[in-house]
């Protein structure tokens, strides 16, 4: 069985949390976020937070 890992690097606010949302979905994979801000609440502004239809 061969098994991939992807990780994917960049600056604040250039989409990754998209990119990796429509590549997991593409292929089957599962994400795991390692952004510490995404889980501060009240925090909403200036984190990127996903929506949470994602």
């Amino acid at each position: 069985m061969h098994h991939s890992l992807w990780v994917l690097t960049g600056p604040t606010a250039c989409d990754k949390t998209e990119i990796g949302f429509t590549v997991a979905q593409k292929i089957k994979g599962e994400i795991i976020s390692a952004d510490s801000m995404l889980f501060y609440r009240g925090m909403d502004i200036g984190t990127a937070k996903p929506s949470l239809d994602m």
